[in-house]
């Protein structure tokens, strides 16, 4: 009886769960359906998709994440919410990127260190396998080979983001370096990840108005000439999608605008055009098609690039615009700053933007002394090799909103103005103070003139074997005859829309042009050849993109390179005695009989300050 009955009861329980499933099944396709014409409608809206672009979502657990935050008025809001919880996790040596340079390994973390840090960089050993069987293998031994170097160097790089330079891995270690403090080391460190080659990466990315112009390495498009903007897209996110899908988030893809040597502009997407203040940590790279015509592979480069407002960087407390300011990109020129900065200063430069190419020789505190004296100057660390225009290009937006003028040229480069420097003395009894910015004020309201150029006098070792004490103002004073080429002040906010220049100067936009300073008015002392000591330096590497170093046997008749100099760092005969034509003690007489303390007759730059002396 009671069996009968149980089975009565599961009986009505089937039927009940049969009609149950029969009820949702016949609805279930109307539940899909609205939920898909939802979908619709929630992507057509625009909130992720800007006007005319063309987003892909990758569906990664960032992605899901982000979905959910219905409440969020943006994507922005995500990605700083992304980035908020990054910040809240407890502080560690992250390694972000990295990057494999000829004779280092530069590492991109999200710290600033403490100045008592002592860092070492943490080596690998090689795996054939997967990063799966990696970590299987660590599980089963807690001490993975690894090996350890203590840093080349750390720097600053950006307001959240700090460098480390590590040596090259020793041999069958991977490239993939870690960082820790000295004397400890956690076994869970991370041994994945790759370390992206310098001369195929994007580096860098400014937002200026509606675009984002991108710094990139690895496209080869033409020197000194506009490229094919339309082959290439540009893409924006989270994270390092290259090497990470999974840490990926959004993509958005826009095109690309403008294309020129190492410079694309690209198109923002709506939702960072609207909120550019919530776009800082945002990854950008660049796309283009390779492979068959008919069959075309999409490739993106590996990038390290967060893109950041040109206004982000501390203005100046004056809200008016400085009439003349001056960008240089270096490596290795504490001793030649400080004359070069106080001279130039005197002509009216009033400020200064110094971007430092890896220099190790503590050109920071040189910056540091010059600044504390209210010369105004700034250090960029720019640790991209061979890409001085693309520098340049990245200083002028960077200085777009400061300054008036723009003048680029090199720490051994010096303006010489002969006839205001011969005339009676003026308000201060010195003759030709605030020249320079006399000379481009003049055309800062011109209708047509955008770029002030002024011939190079090049001049050799004068007879010197040993670098002159009182600078090379007063050491070199042998010169060729004839100038050699020319350097350019100009007025950024008329520069062309790419940013193309071939370091001597830009190309403006149309309707402008450049103005050529007599040379009677104006000339620049290039102190190009200088003593072997100084000089042997520029065998290390060129700065310039499409200049090649002098170690490659290449172009040996070219301006670029000394007459008769070969390829490798060996003094030639008689080098002293090179490249003097014609004498020529015009600025060294003007600087003696002006700048020389009258009782001590030492010149401005050879003075210790108050701070170094202690």
């Amino acid at each position: 009886m009671d069996s009968s009955e149980q089975r009565r009861k599961r009986k009505r329980m089937g039927r009940s769960y049969l009609q149950a499933k029969q009820y949702l099944s016949l609805r279930r396709p109307l539940v899909l359906c609205f939920s898909f014409f939802i979908f619709l409608l929630f992507v057509s809206s625009g909130r992720f998709r800007p006007a005319s672009f063309r987003p892909v979502l990758t569906a990664s657990s960032t992605t899901l994440s982000l979905l959910s935050s219905t409440a969020s008025n943006s994507i922005l809001e995500s990605f700083a919410a992304h980035s908020k919880h990054s910040k809240e996790s407890p502080p560690s040596f992250r390694v972000q990127d990295r990057i494999l340079f000829p004779d280092h390994v530069l590492l991109i973390v999200p710290n600033r260190f403490r100045q008592n840090d002592e860092l070492e960089c943490v080596y690998h050993k090689r795996f054939n396998g997967s990063y799966d069987d990696i970590l299987e293998d660590k599980e089963k031994n807690q001490h993975l080979d690894f090996a350890v170097r203590p840093v080349l160097s750390t720097d600053s790089y950006d307001d959240f983001r700090s460098i480390v330079r590590c040596p090259l891995p020793p041999l069958n270690f991977s490239t993939a370096v870690d960082l820790r403090r000295r004397g400890s080391y956690d076994t869970t460190a991370a041994t994945n990840g790759t370390a992206s080659p310098w001369n195929k990466v994007v580096y860098e990315a400014v937002i200026d108005g509606d675009t984002a112009v991108v710094f990139v390495k690895g496209l080869n498009l033409r020197p000194h000439k506009n490229s094919d903007p339309t082959r290439l897209s540009c893409h924006f996110g989270l994270g390092n999608w290259d090497k990470d899908k999974e840490q990926s988030g959004f993509v958005l893809t826009t095109e690309a605008v403008t294309a020129a040597q190492e410079v694309v502009r690209c198109l923002l997407p709506r939702t960072i055009r609207n909120h550019p203040d919530k776009a800082h940590g945002i990854r950008v790279t660049i796309g283009y098609n390779t492979g068959h015509p008919r069959a075309p592979v999409h490739v993106t480069l590996p990038s390290v690039a967060t893109i950041h407002n040109s206004k982000s960087h501390p203005v100046q407390s004056n809200p008016k615009k400085h009439e003349l300011c001056v960008c240089t990109m270096l490596w290795n020129q504490a001793p030649a700053i400080k004359e070069w900065i106080m001279y130039h200063s005197w002509l009216g430069v009033e400020r200064w933007f110094i971007y430092d190419n890896n220099s190790d020789d503590g050109i920071d505190d040189v910056v540091r002394e010059l600044d504390s004296q209210d010369y105004n100057v700034s250090r960029q660390s720019w640790p991209w090799i061979k890409t001085q225009e693309a520098g340049f290009s990245h200083c002028a937006l960077r200085a777009k909103d400061e300054c008036n003028w723009v003048g680029f040229f090199d720490v051994d480069e010096f303006f010489y103005f002969p006839l205001a420097f011969h005339r009676g003395g003026g308000d201060y009894g010195v003759p030709g103070e605030n020249s320079l910015r006399k000379l481009v004020s003049n055309f800062s309201n011109s209708a047509t003139i955008a770029e002030i150029r002024t011939d190079c006098h090049s001049f050799g070792p004068s007879g010197l074997s040993s670098q002159p004490p009182q600078g090379v103002t007063i050491g070199y004073t042998c010169r060729l005859q004839s100038p050699e080429r020319h350097k350019s002040i100009v007025r950024t906010e008329l520069l062309d829309v790419t940013l193309l220049n071939v370091v001597h100067h830009f190309r403006l936009r149309e309707g402008y042009r450049y103005l050529s300073v007599p040379e009677g008015i104006a000339v620049i002392n290039h102190y190009k050849y200088q003593v072997w000591e100084t000089f042997r330096a520029k065998f290390f590497r060129r700065v310039a993109t499409y200049v090649v170093d002098w170690q490659e046997d290449q172009n040996q008749g070219s301006k670029d390179r000394a007459p008769g100099l070969g390829t490798e760092a060996v003094e030639p005969p008689n080098w002293r005695l090179r490249f003097c034509e014609v004498w020529d003690t015009g600025l060294k007489d003007f600087v003696l009989g002006y700048f020389a303390d009258p009782v001590t007759r030492l010149l401005p730059w050879e003075k210790k300050s108050l701070t170094s002396a202690e």
